[in-house]
């Protein structure tokens, strides 16, 4: 067996999305411990430092042994220590690692720029905030835990669990391990059932479907569970919306038409397949009815709850008539 490469001894995260930049340092110290298994993890708030103890922490030990540094948070450095830190990393002892966490953006840059041009190792964690990059993190992390996720069960686990990345990650690895690798929207359903169907995307998804009595039993969880009526009301305009402007838009390849419509082209699809049993008549009167729920959840109801119930039958109903 060929002997493990020696690591980088400059390593750059770039980046504020947490779960992605504890993963990012836990590598490097994971590949350094590979060929020394008893090296040292020190961690500290770079700020903290002086450009004096960074030299002391980047100093040689006396019997050589191994050594990860993280400087966390760099980018909240002064210019001192920022110097210090570029000049210091140029030249680093044998067996020593060290690990610069920076947020990335205009704040500090300089600092960022001159460790990528002294030959850092560049690790990027951007802060992961549309849908598509939160369903792709789903699915990779179906195959880190050596599983797969079925297309159609991505958005149902993001919409029960939410947008934290590390409930997220550890949704995902249950799921993997309880179903034997293969996750299909089923199983997302049974283990998160009341969070998956409490969502107002969930109450409005089942409307714009027909599905009166699934939108009801949606609708009751979601209140019983304290979702605000108001994310309902506008989840129900925000599904007519999207209904209007895909059939308008016609039957165009959905990831073509992404672009124009402003939306992705898994959304895209669905409303295509949703809109045809939708008359422009009857999309009129629900949008009537969207907009008076809107009103009656903002105060214009005594019953928030029983204005969004009659808002879905009269949406339903709508969609019924022809």
């Amino acid at each position: 067996m060929p002997a493990p490469s020696a690591p980088a001894p400059l390593h750059l995260v770039l980046g504020e999305e947490e779960l992605l930049v504890e993963r990012a340092v836990e590598q490097v110290v994971a590949e350094v411990r590979i060929g020394e298994p008893g090296a040292e993890l020190r961690r500290y708030r770079a700020a903290d430092l002086t450009p004096a103890d960074l030299a002391d922490n980047l100093s040689p030990s006396l019997f050589a042994e191994g050594r990860v540094i993280v400087l966390q948070s760099a980018h909240e450095v002064g210019k001192d220590l920022a110097a210090a830190i570029v000049q210091q990393s140029a030249d680093p002892a044998e067996g020593i690692v060290l690990v610069v966490v920076h947020a990335g953006g205009a704040r500090n840059k300089p600092l960022a720029d001159a460790l990528r041009k002294g030959g850092a190792v560049v690790t990027t964690c951007n802060k992961i905030t549309r849908f598509e990059e939160r369903a792709d993190f789903v699915r990779a992390e179906a195959r880190r835990a050596g599983g797969r996720i079925a297309p159609d069960a991505v958005g149902v686990l993001i919409e029960a669990v939410g947008s934290d990345l590390r409930e997220l990650a550890a949704a995902v690895g249950q799921l993997v391990a309880d179903t034997g690798g293969k996750v299909d929207e089923h199983a997302v359903r049974r283990y998160h059932r009341g969070r998956a169907e409490a969502s107002g995307f969930t109450v409005a998804d089942k409307v714009m479907a027909g599905d009166r009595a699934g939108a009801l039993e949606a609708l009751r969880w979601a209140m019983v569970l304290g979702v605000a009526p108001v994310l309902v009301a506008d989840a129900l305009a925000d599904g007519l919306r999207t209904l209007a402007k895909v059939g308008a838009a016609g039957r165009g390849d959905p990831n073509r038409l992404a672009g124009t419509l402003g939306m992705p082209p898994w959304k895209i699809r669905k409303a295509q397949s949703q809109v045809r049993a939708w008359q422009p008549e009857a999309l009129a009167v629900a949008f009537e009815a969207a907009a008076e729920v809107n009103a009656d959840v903002k105060g214009a109801a005594a019953d928030a709850g029983y204005a969004l119930e009659r808002a879905v039958l009269r949406i339903c109903a709508a969609r019924e008539s022809r």
